[in-house]
């Protein structure tokens, strides 16, 4: 294809988004191939001439399509919602076309002012002090990786990225078992270990890290000769929305002089609503913060915005300026490949940009007010329904249940037949999670175009099928 014959195929794509779309609802939520089918309707090998774009559309149409899940479905219930709105599609398609590569500022002005700018409207949208600074990273797995590094070398007073870690005192990181695995990922890709990621139990209907046992722990770990280096806290996570008590946390962190990130990946959008900023009551004082626009405000993948309250501890941690890489005669600026792991960097911030001035921060606001007084409303519903009970509450718009019939010997594998059956059903996607080891059923609103009528009526379903199970 040749730019001249450009137009209409982004024509004709525009059209699709457009009617996909609006047409979504229609589909199963979940992609209802078998494993193997999309693979084996593929050539082995690649064309060597090129072909016709009418048949790789189609193909596209025909193959791809039913091996999709659609995570932009009103009634996609399971994970949490990778967002596509119209205003961030539309960035995505000018960030295509430019191509630009931001890694300096000298490479697009532009792209390294805005991010600036974008951050720092973010920053106020969420209450934070002026004393936190953004970068756009590729996904939280990378900012948290960034602030892990951190938290090494700045333990270890620099010396690890020169000398490496042989030699020198164990480097420990402490949070509970609630936090993400892209900590467990963070930890072994830092070379620290995983022995040396210490666990701390969780109390309390938030699930939250018990603060003395923290601090008994950071205490024992130094009389062993340990070196303590940071804590990662967690404001809603995945599984249930576990969250730490981030002022208690960050009390013990300034006690010992740790860092402390705090994983809000989620949970972190819902701060632009100021009635819940008490669920991270704290903040202010943590080192580093991660949130995800992309799953609840509308943003799109792939970009997390990572606050930090030292960017000099950050880039002494990941800079490297070769030569070439210099803007000479330009003092002042921010290179952000320094803030990041990767060299390369897409023009994230546009998709911010166009979300925030195309829907404004009040309707933003109420969306999210709104998935979560759906899904405080139907976990009620489920709680009240014979048969069914609830495993942990609403937090924001994340809860889980199970299906408690009487006289049913393994809970477990029948709530298991339950979310599949839930899934092959294909009307909403749920998945699940274990709480104190015991199997349970997640429901989280998130997606930008469900409504009230799309979350009550994930009830009737999950009842529906329920009722069909043999049990």
């Amino acid at each position: 294809m040749n730019w001249d014959e450009f137009a209409p195929w982004g024509k004709r794509a525009a059209e699709w988004a457009q009617d996909y779309h609006l047409s979504k609802s229609e589909r199963p939520v979940r992609a209802q191939t078998e494993p193997g089918e999309v693979l084996n309707a593929l050539p082995d090998s690649p064309p060597d001439l090129p072909e016709d774009m009418e048949q790789v559309f189609d193909d596209f149409e025909k193959i791809i399509m039913p091996g999709i899940t659609h995570w932009q479905h009103p009634r996609f219930f399971a994970y949490f919602c990778n967002n596509a709105t119209p205003a961030s599609v539309l960035a995505e398609y000018m960030i295509a076309n430019l191509s630009v590569q931001s890694m300096l500022w000298q490479t697009s002005p532009a792209a390294t002012e805005l991010e600036t700018r974008v951050l720092d409207w973010l920053r106020l949208a969420l209450g934070l002090p002026a004393g936190f600074h953004g970068v756009i990273q590729d996904s939280a797995s990378g900012a948290t990786l960034a602030a892990v590094l951190t938290m090494r070398e700045r333990a270890l007073n620099w010396r690890g990225n020169k000398e490496g870690l042989a030699g020198l005192r164990p480097v420990r990181v402490y949070a509970s078992r609630e936090v993400h695995t892209s900590i467990d990922r963070a930890i072994w890709i830092a070379g620290i270990g995983e022995a040396n990621l210490v666990r701390i139990p969780v109390k309390g209907a938030n699930r939250m890290m018990d603060t003395a046992a923290l601090d008994a722990a950071i205490k024992a770990d130094i009389v062993a000769g340990y070196q303590p280096a940071g804590i990662i806290a967690c404001v809603g996570g995945t599984g249930v929305g576990a969250s730490d008590d981030i002022a208690a946390v960050s009390a013990v962190a300034r006690k010992h002089q740790l860092y402390l990130h705090v994983d809000a990946a989620w949970a972190g959008n819902a701060m632009i609503c100021s009635e819940f900023r008490a669920l991270w009551e704290g903040v202010d004082r943590a080192d580093s913060i991660v949130f995800n626009p992309y799953k609840w405000i509308g943003g799109q993948f792939d970009g997390s915005v990572h606050f930090i309250r030292s960017p000099e501890d950050l880039t002494r941690t990941l800079a490297i300026s070769p030569e070439y890489l210099k803007t000479h005669g330009r003092d002042g600026v921010i290179n952000y490949s320094e803030w990041s792991i990767s060299l390369g960097r897409r023009f994230r911030a546009l998709k911010l940009w166009f979300l925030i001035r195309a829907y404004g921060l009040d309707a933003l606001r109420t969306r999210i007010r709104n998935h979560v007084g759906w899904s405080v409303s139907l976990h009620d519903k489920i709680s009240a329904t014979p048969d069914f009970e609830s495993v942990t509450p609403p937090f924001l718009s994340l809860f889980s249940f199970r299906y408690a019939p009487g006289g049913v010997d393994d809970l477990d594998a029948l709530n298991q037949r339950l979310v599949d059956g839930i899934n092959d059903d294909g009307r909403i996607y749920l998945t699940q999670t274990r709480v104190d080891g015991k199997f349970a059923i997640r429901f989280q609103v998130g997606q930008a175009d469900t409504t009230e009528q799309d979350v009550m009526m994930a009830h009737d379903v999950i009842t529906q099928i329920a009722k069909g199970l043999e049990r």
